[in-house]
């Protein structure tokens, strides 16, 4: 039985949110997620990384070097993309796909169910 695997696509800022706060998103996602799925990021948010190597903290290049280590590690797929990063995940929404975000604006205009970090230490699904 092949069943079509759900898109969990996480935005830049919820990728450093979840190495900043320390959690595993992948027992995360288990725990709260009973469908097949697959870990993806935009090619946008590895390009955004490359910019904010540039331009942020130690701390922060840190993270980020930490997470361009874990794609391919953990499999993460990059989809390509083209245009308005919101406008991307706004239509993978669309198509019954998850996005983790933390982004407030963001968050109003994705179709439910979407997912995000709470308390600093764990993902949840808002429905």
């Amino acid at each position: 039985m092949n069943k079509t695997l759900t898109k969990i696509i996480i935005d830049t800022n919820a990728l450093l949110a979840l190495i900043e706060y320390n959690i595993d998103f992948i027992s995360e996602l288990q725990r709260i997620l009973d469908i097949p799925y697959k870990i993806c990021i935009l090619a946008a948010t590895k390009d955004e990384f490359e910019k904010l190597k540039q331009t942020e903290s130690l701390k922060i290049r840190r993270r980020i070097m930490l997470i361009e280590s874990l794609i391919p590690k953990l499999k993460i797929e990059i989809l390509p993309d083209q245009g308005y990063v919101d406008e991307i995940l706004i239509n993978y929404s669309l198509q019954h796909n998850l996005i983790l975000t933390q982004d407030q604006a963001l968050k109003q205009k994705l179709q439910r169910p979407y997912l995000t970090i709470r308390q600093q230490k764990k993902i949840i699904i808002v429905q």
